[in-house]
């Protein structure tokens, strides 16, 4: 009767445990749900103790019908019977050419071009990568039991190569949101889309690392990295875990051919839902903005600024009337610690600006000749014109004097014009550069059509003052400013390094 008993109150025991677990669980799914937008979440991490099954196919059928393959049109005016350089008077008199004028020779023609999307909520919000549908006329996406449907843009952000699509219909099989911030490397997924035109098309891997970044793919790189096949056209379609839960939107790959090389990226489902949901509210993705360019610190830049490690983030380039150049960060700076975060890399800090709220003051801490100094920052909203922004340039290493195998020229204003170089950039322009010079080996360094604003830290305004400086350079490496149309960046030219 004892042993009956105890079984009694352990069973009871373990039913109300149950219940509470069902309570809470509950309460999560709602409240991550309950945002305007009917999403279907599920947050709990996976047990890394479950056996691996033999088949994935119960999770394949319950995530396909949630993938859509996405055809995308645009209209192209281009003239289709004459070479492009012919489209020049002077070339067309001189070949006899007697054509009616350019804009009477246009035809359209249409591209078109494929790729994936995810279903996220039953009335019709799809989320894809932005390079899918950027600049499409029109947009068709087929369901996995192929209903046919017309689709429009509700809103992009290139920045992250999001976009968020939305089709006229009801009751639609939304995929299921994982939590891609307990994602673990070495974790199986499973990527779906439909790669080349095929149709759906499902392959496995393992997260194989994440928080990919400085990849030169879009300005803001928070990637997970699979080696699950991507190919083209499985861009902005499922990454999924063995549970079914979307924890990732496919994005891009790193290939030599254009084909799979077991490297692929997708957007973590959290940025992803994220911008979807500023998208919805606002219309627009607001981000934080201090106005300046910034490049990683090399062991080598960390010595010529007086620095103990390679922690923080070199400013090279500060806008004009920005919220940084109000707050008086200067090109130079090392900034290592931002609204009491400690800054580890450049990545680090363009993320942690990117979510602080517009119009927020903020203590900025930075390093300036060898000293610590506390700014306060009127934290900006990112300016709707800029699209794109440079990537970081990186920092350098190289032999020789300053200019030996560099030809320089003024920036005179056939150049300026030539270049597009801004009113308030001066300097020298770089016309010719041998390979071998310690300036071009350089990591980073100077290619032709760059502007050599300082040597040193003193600013260059003619050709006088550029030989003139390289003339006074009393030591083995030189830290050049330097600006193309990428913005600026620092390059640190070693002159002992060839010999």
């Amino acid at each position: 009767m004892q042993n009956r008993t105890k079984i009694s109150l352990i069973t009871l025991t373990t039913c109300v445990g149950l219940l509470l677990c069902a309570l809470l669980f509950g309460r999560q799914v709602h409240a991550n749900s309950d945002q305007g937008l009917k999403l279907k979440v599920d947050n709990t991490p996976l047990s890394n103790r479950a056996q691996v099954p033999a088949s994935f196919a119960d999770v394949v059928k319950q995530v396909s019908p949630s993938v859509v393959n996405i055809y995308s049109t645009k209209i192209i005016k281009a003239n289709p019977y004459i070479m492009p350089f012919f489209d020049d008077p002077f070339l067309r008199r001189f070949f006899g050419f007697d054509l009616p004028p350019r804009q009477q020779q246009q035809r359209s023609f249409k591209e078109q071009s494929l790729g994936s999307g995810v279903i996220v909520t039953e009335d019709g919000y799809i989320l894809t990568n932005n390079h899918v549908v950027d600049g499409a006329d029109e947009i068709k996406i087929i369901l996995y039991n192929n209903e046919e449907f017309d689709a429009k843009v509700v809103g992009k952000d290139p920045q992250t190569d999001v976009a968020v699509l939305k089709v006229d219909a009801k009751k639609l099989p939304a995929a299921t949101l994982g939590d891609s911030s307990v994602l673990e490397v070495g974790d199986i997924v499973l990527a779906i889309g439909n790669p080349f035109g095929l149709g759906h098309t499902v392959t496995m891997g393992i997260v194989s690392a994440k928080g990919r970044s400085n990849l030169g793919i879009v300005n803001y790189e928070d990637f997970i990295q699979t080696d699950a096949s991507i190919n083209p056209g499985n861009s902005g379609g499922a990454l999924v875990d063995v549970k079914g839960r979307l924890i990732g939107i496919n994005t891009a790959i790193f290939s030599r051919t254009g084909g799979n090389m077991g490297i692929g990226f997708a957007i973590p489902i959290n940025l992803a839902k994220d911008v979807m949901s500023q998208i919805l509210e606002t219309g627009k993705v607001r981000r934080g903005y201090l106005g300046i360019l910034l490049q990683p610190i090399t062991a080598k830049l960390a010595k010529e600024f007086g620095l103990s490690d390679k922690t923080g983030a070199l400013v090279s380039e500060v806008s004009q009337d920005s919220p940084a150049e109000k707050a008086g960060i200067k090109p130079g700076d090392v900034i290592v610690e931002f609204d009491g975060k400690k800054i580890e890399d450049v990545n680090q800090l363009r993320w942690i600006v990117a979510k602080t709220k517009p119009g927020a003051n903020v203590e900025v801490r930075i390093i300036r000749d060898g000293k610590q100094k506390t700014l306060q920052v009127k934290v900006g909203d990112w300016p709707s014109e800029l699209q794109s922004a440079a990537i970081p340039g990186k920092a350098p290493s190289s032999k020789g004097d300053l200019f030996d195998g560099v030809e320089l020229s003024e920036l005179d204003r056939n150049t300026r014009n030539e270049l597009d170089v801004p009113r308030n950039i001066t300097g020298v322009v770089v016309t010719d550069i041998d390979p071998e010079c310690p300036a071009y080996k350089a990591e980073g360094g100077l290619r032709v059509g760059d502007v050599i604003t300082e040597i040193d830290r003193k600013p260059v305004r003619s050709l006088d003052d550029a030989y003139e400086l390289s003339r006074n350079i009393k030591r083995n490496s030189v830290l050049l400013r330097v600006w193309n149309k990428n913005g600026s960046r620092w390059v640190l030219v070693d002159l002992d390094s060839s010999k």
